[in-house]
C-alpha cells in the first residue's frame, strides 16, 4: 500500500511530525511505501492508496484533504477549545475552509477520549474518529531513575516557550520553594539532549494545551518522574478531560497529574505547582523547607 504523510512543518521540534515519524516507521514496518512532504502534487495525492494529514490551520494540509484519497487526519489537539481561542479571530475566519476540509476527511485520529469529544464538538459532521494510543510508541514501564537524597531537585522543562505552554506559572512556583532547581530547555537535540536527561530528576510540563505530551513519554522511557497538568488529558489516570474515565495509569507513581489547572485563575496554577513540587521534594528527600 501506497502512503502519503502531509505535514506542515517536519522540524525536530515538531511535536506533530515527530508522531507522524512514529506512525510512518510503524507503517513501513508492515510492508507499506510511505512518503512525506510539505506539499503534494494532485497526481501524487490521487495515486496514493491514504493520505494522512497531521494537524491543522494550514493550506498545505486543506489542499492534501481535497485532493486526496482515504484521507486520515490527525488534528493533535488543534481543536482543543483553549487552542481555538488562542489567535481566535484568525481561526474563525478560516473555519469554514477547515469544516469543509474535516467533512472530506474518511478518518479523523485522535490522540485521547478527550480530543475525540473536542473533534466532535467542533465539526460535528466529520464521518469517522477513531482513537489511537500513541503510548505504544515507547517503554513506559521502566525502573525508576534514582537519585542522591540531600541534593537539590533538579526540575526540566523540555519544550519551547509559548503562551499555552504555562512556563510562566513554572517559574513562579519554583521561586517560592527552597531546594529546587528550574532548567528551561527549548532546543536540544542527540548528545545534548541526553545530557540534559541525564541532570533530570521530574520532568514538568505545565501546559494549558498539548497535542499528546510526546515528552512526558520521553521521561517516563527513561525512568524519570513527571508533574503534568489536565492541560494534557493523554496522560490523566482518568483519561477524559470531560469525563472520569480511564486505566488509572500513574506509572507507579511516578505521574503527577494535576487537575483543576488547565482552567484555573493565574494564582491557582501556581499554587498547584508549588504544592506538586514541594510534596515530590519531601518524597525524595530533599534538603528544603515544606
Amino acid at each position: 500500500m501506497k502512503v502519503i504523510h502531509i505535514c506542515a512543518g517536519w522540524e525536530m521540534s515538531n511535536g506533530a511530525a515527530n508522531i507522524a515519524r512514529m506512525v510512518m516507521e510503524e507503517q513501513r514496518g508492515v510492508g507499506h511505501e510511505v512518503s512525506s512532504a510539505t506539499w503534494s502534487s494532485i497526481r501524487n495525492l490521487r495515486s496514493a492508496d491514504e493520505v494522512w494529514i497531521h494537524c491543522a490551520w494550514n493550506p498545505c494540509l486543506w489542499w492534501a484533504a481535497l485532493w486526496g484519497k482515504n484521507v486520515h487526519w490527525m488534528p493533535e489537539a488543534s481543536y482543543d477549545p483553549v487552542r481555538l481561542r488562542y489567535h481566535g479571530w484568525k481561526k474563525w475566519l478560516a473555519g469554514p475552509i477547515e469544516w469543509f476540509s474535516l467533512r472530506r476527511a474518511d478518518v479523523v485520529v485522535a490522540t485521547c477520549q478527550a480530543e475525540a469529544e473536542w473533534i466532535r464538538a467542533y465539526e460535528p459532521r466529520v464521518k469517522k474518529i477513531e482513537v489511537t494510543d500513541v503510548k505504544r510508541f515507547f517503554d513506559l514501564n521502566h525502573e525508576i531513575h534514582e537519585r542522591e537524597e540531600g541534593l537539590s531537585l533538579h526540575l526540566l522543562y523540555l519544550g519551547r516557550r509559548h503562551p499555552l505552554k504555562g512556563v510562566e506559572f513554572l517559574e513562579a512556583a519554583v521561586k517560592e520553594v527552597e531546594g529546587c532547581e528550574l532548567r528551561i530547555v527549548s532546543n536540544a537535540f542527540g548528545e545534548e539532549k541526553e545530557t540534559v536527561w541525564e541532570w533530570c530528576d521530574v520532568l514538568v510540563l505545565p501546559t494549558l494545551s498539548e497535542n499528546f505530551g510526546l515528552v512526558i513519554a520521553e521521561a517516563l522511557e527513561r525512568g524519570k518522574r513527571v508533574i503534568t497538568t489536565d492541560g494534557a488529558p493523554a496522560w490523566s489516570p482518568s483519561a477524559s478531560a470531560t469525563e472520569d474515565k480511564g486505566d488509572g495509569n500513574d506509572y507507579g507513581g511516578r505521574l503527577v497529574y494535576l487537575k483543576g489547572y488547565r482552567d484555573g485563575l493565574p494564582d491557582e496554577r501556581v499554587r498547584l505547582l508549588k504544592k506538586a513540587i514541594e510534596e515530590l521534594a519531601c518524597k525524595l528527600s530533599v534538603g528544603m523547607n515544606p
